[in-house]
């Protein structure tokens, strides 16, 4: 396709053709991908929650304990996993264990 002899608005036009062509290609592209992922579950008997975990710990719906508590707010508890909380930097930059913190 020549797109020389084109104006920038008939180019403008076309850029937006485009754009919808591909959302619709790709949700089509999903779709039967999603499809097939789950003929091939069915086909051997694997259940689809099982399929979509990436490993059997999870999808079990279980909560982890808290394993610290903030001395100053007892309500303030963090299971150690993740981004530690403002109290538990503030904790550690004055210089304290970890430990103290441990429930």
């Amino acid at each position: 396709m020549d797109l020389t002899n084109k104006s920038a608005g008939e180019l403008r036009d076309l850029q937006e053709q485009i754009k919808r062509e591909l959302k619709k290609r790709e949700t089509q592209d999903l779709q039967k991908a999603r499809e097939q992922i789950l003929a091939i579950a069915q086909s051997v008997g694997v259940p689809l929650k099982d399929l979509l975990s990436v490993n059997g710990n999870r999808g079990k719906g279980g909560t982890v304990a808290a394993q610290f508590r903030n001395p100053a707010d007892p309500s303030q508890q963090w299971t150690g996993r993740g981004r530690q909380p403002k109290w538990v930097k503030e904790w550690l930059e004055a210089g304290k264990a970890i430990d103290g913190l441990r429930i």
